[in-house]
């Protein structure tokens, strides 16, 4: 009877992944421990999963979307009660959104055992900036603009998001400085690496009707960014937003 049980995740086996901390940034690698204890009856467990997720918004609605898996193969057969430990190294890619503004970030652990309700565990990240791209932050709140909206949406035709279905848009306002009276808005979306950041740039200018309904009011632009200087990294954010102001 334990065994049926089990197998509809009463008495199952249970996971839980330890990380050192919840806060991460794209580019690093998180070293945790993942624990399990055994439940009523004994269990094979094939294989320990990992999914990087976050969801993104669709014209249907919202959708989760795995940044990266990957798997312990290493299996383990588990007693009753018994507690095993086993250490794994994450590593977070570039392509992983940054946590503001709504969007959430997390990791998902589960065990593969034949036969039964898989054994889930889920830890949310909070997902910092990379320095460039905490530069380019820094960029636009010194020229006057304030953070709108941060929120991933899919790029269905892949025009920005590459290998990934979705991309993470970042929306600012121009409420103070040189940009006030002449921009309404500017949107970015960039591509932390390694070595450099590459930054899709829409800029919004302030126009009559006739100019928003053909669009006429937009700019797009491109740029990389490979200093993690601020006032550097505002000289050139600022030169760009003018070319196309």
């Amino acid at each position: 009877m334990k065994k049926v049980l089990a197998s509809i995740g009463i008495g199952n086996a249970t996971v839980d992944t330890v990380l050192p901390t919840d806060t991460v940034r794209p580019g690093e690698t998180v070293d945790a421990d993942v624990h399990i204890t055994g439940g009523n009856v004994q269990q094979d467990v094939g294989t320990i999963r990992f999914e990087l997720e976050t969801r993104y918004r669709t014209d249907e609605g919202y959708q989760e979307v795995d940044i990266d898996r990957f798997t312990l193969t290493e299996g383990l057969t588990i007693e009753p009660d018994q507690e095993e430990t086993r250490s794994v190294s994450i590593a977070i890619p570039y392509a992983t959104p940054v946590t503001i503004g709504g969007v959430d970030v997390w990791i998902e652990t589960e065990l593969d055992i034949d036969l039964a309700v898989d054994p889930e565990d889920k830890d949310y990240l909070d997902v910092q900036p990379t320095p460039r791209l905490q530069a380019v932050f820094d960029a636009m709140e010194a020229l006057g603009f304030s953070l709108r909206t941060a929120e991933c949406e899919a790029d269905p035709y892949g025009r920005y998001a590459g290998s990934h279905r979705f991309i993470q848009e970042f929306e600012f306002r121009a409420n103070d400085g040189q940009f006030r009276d002449t921009l309404d808005e500017v949107e970015l979306i960039a591509h932390p690496g390694s070595d450099e950041l590459e930054l899709f740039v829409e800029i919004d200018r302030r126009g009559g009707l006739l100019s928003e309904l053909a669009e006429t009011d937009e700019r797009k632009a491109r740029m990389t960014i490979r200093s993690t200087d601020s006032k550097t990294v505002r000289e050139d954010v600022a030169a760009l937003i003018e070319k196309h102001a």
